[in-house]
C-alpha cells in the first residue's frame, strides 16, 4: 500500500524555545488509509488540545516529572510515544502536557522522528522541554510517497502488540453468525480445511470477496448485572470468494465456492463467514478518561482463564459509557477478607483494593471494548475491576 507522508515543520530559533517543549511527543500518527484518497487522519479532540493550551502556560510541576528523567534524549527507530512519555513522566498517558509544553515550536504534533532531541529544562520549579538540534544525517524533512505500510514517524504503542487483534477480535452486538454464510462442505469429503483448500458455503455473500472465518459465539454477560452485552465467536481464519452458489435444472442447490487463505485454527463444516472489514491504521494516542469511570473485565480473550501483560481481555463499557480507542486504565485487584485475629471479637475485615496493571483501550463496540494490558502485577481474571488511572 502507499502512503503520502505530509512534511514535518522545522524547528525554529525564538524565544519560545525557552519557554516551550515538544508538540512533537503529542500524538504520533499511523495515518488512517483511505482506499480511494491516501487521506491522513490525526484526531486531536477539543478536550487534550484544551488541557495542551493551559500546560503550556505554566509548563510542568517537577513532582510530574519520572524519578530519572534525561536532561537530554535522543528518539530511536522502534520507540513509541509510551517509551518516550514514560521516560519524562511519571504516568506516561498524561501525552497533552507534553505536547502542550510546545504549542508553537512545532506545528505538526504528528510527526516525530528518530534522530530528534528532546532537551529537558527545569526553572522555577516548573518543567519543560524543547526539541533540540536533530542529529545530522537522521531525520528527513522533505515530503515523499512511500510503498511500505510503515512511516518513519514513531507510533504511539508498540503496533505489533495490537494488528493481530484488529480483524480476529470481535464481538457482535447480537448473534449476527446465526444467520451469517455458513460452511456446509470440504472439498474431497474432508472434515477440516486449511490454507489452500476449498469449502463450500450456503448464505447470502453478494459481491463480497473477502471474509473472516468464526466459530461458536458465545454470550458475554455483564460479570455485575449477568446481561447479555454482545457475543464473541474464535477467530478461525480467512477466505477468499471464488464463485457464487445457484441452483441446477433439478432443483438441486449448488453452494458457494470459497478459498482458505489463512487459519489460526483448522476451518471446519458449521464454520461462519463474516464481512472483511477495510485495514485501518489508527492513530492509537494514549490519553486518560475525561469523565470517572468503573466496569469489571468481562472476558479473557481466547478462551484462557487469566491473562497477563500483552494479552487480551474484554470489558463491559464500550461508546455508550463514554470509552474511547486509546483510553488507559487502571486495573484493581478486590481487597481479601479476613478475619481480625488480633482482637477478642475476631471481626471480619475486607482489606482495600490494591492497583495493580494498566490497560489501553485498542477496540470500542457499543456496549463493550477490548484492551491490551499493559502490564500488570497479579493476574488478571474475569470480574477484576478497572477505572481511569
Amino acid at each position: 500500500m502507499i502512503r503520502k507522508l505530509t512534511p514535518q515543520a522545522r524547528p525554529t530559533q525564538s524565544p519560545a524555545l525557552a519557554r516551550l517543549g515538544i508538540q512533537a511527543l503529542a500524538t504520533v500518527a499511523l495515518a488512517t488509509a483511505c482506499a480511494s484518497a491516501l487521506a491522513v487522519n490525526y484526531p486531536v479532540t477539543p478536550q487534550q488540545r484544551a488541557t495542551a493550551q493551559q500546560v503550556a502556560q505554566a509548563g510542568v510541576p517537577l513532582s510530574e516529572l519520572a524519578p530519572n528523567a534525561p536532561d537530554t534524549y535522543v528518539v530511536k527507530r522502534g520507540d513509541t510515544l509510551w517509551d518516550i512519555s514514560s521516560l519524562f513522566l511519571r504516568s506516561p498517558w498524561r501525552w497533552p502536557e507534553l505536547w502542550g509544553m510546545n504549542l508553537d515550536q512545532i506545528r505538526n504534533p504528528h510527526l516525530i522522528f528518530p534522530g530528534q532531541v528532546l532537551v529537558l529544562e527545569k526553572l522555577n520549579g516548573m518543567a519543560r522541554l524543547r526539541m533540540g538540534e536533530p542529529v545530522a544525517g537522521t531525520v528527513k524533512l522533505s515530503p515523499r510517497v512511500r510503498s511500505t505500510e510503515l512511516i518513519d514517524g514513531i507510533a504511539s504503542v508498540p503496533l505489533d502488540l495490537i494488528e493481530p487483534f484488529l480483524n480476529e477480535a470481535v464481538i457482535f452486538n447480537r448473534d449476527e453468525l446465526e444467520a451469517a454464510p455458513r460452511v456446509v462442505a470440504a472439498q474431497e469429503g474432508r472434515v477440516l480445511m486449511s490454507r489452500g483448500d476449498r469449502a463450500y458455503v450456503r448464505g447470502e455473500m453478494g459481491e463480497q470477496r473477502d471474509w473472516r472465518v468464526f466459530r461458536n459465539a458465545k454470550p458475554l454477560l455483564d460479570p455485575l448485572t449477568k446481561e447479555v452485552l454482545g457475543y464473541e465467536a474464535a477467530y478461525v481464519g480467512a477466505a477468499t470468494y471464488v464463485r457464487p452458489g445457484s441452483t441446477n435444472a433439478q432443483g438441486e442447490i449448488i453452494p458457494a465456492t470459497v478459498e482458505v487463505q489463512s487459519v489460526r485454527q483448522e476451518m471446519g463444516v458449521g464454520d461462519r463467514l463474516a464481512p472483511m472489514p477495510p485495514r485501518e491504521f489508527i492513530n492509537y494516542v494514549p490519553h486518560a478518561p475525561q469523565a470517572p469511570i468503573d466496569g469489571r473485565i468481562a472476558s479473557i480473550y481466547g478462551d484462557n482463564t487469566t491473562a497477563g501483560q500483552n494479552q487480551v481481555v474484554a470489558l463491559n463499557k464500550g461508546s455508550q459509557d463514554g470509552v474511547e480507542r486509546g483510553h488507559v486504565l487502571a486495573l484493581w485487584t478486590a481487597g481479601r477478607v479476613m478475619k481480625d485475629t488480633t482482637s477478642a471479637d475476631k471481626a471480619t475485615l475486607r482489606l482495600p483494593d490494591e492497583r495493580h496493571g494498566l490497560l489501553f483501550v485498542f477496540r470500542v463496540f457499543d456496549r463493550m471494548s477490548y484492551a491490551l494490558v499493559l502490564n500488570v502485577r497479579d493476574p488478571v481474571v474475569v470480574g477484576d475491576r478497572f477505572t481511569q488511572p
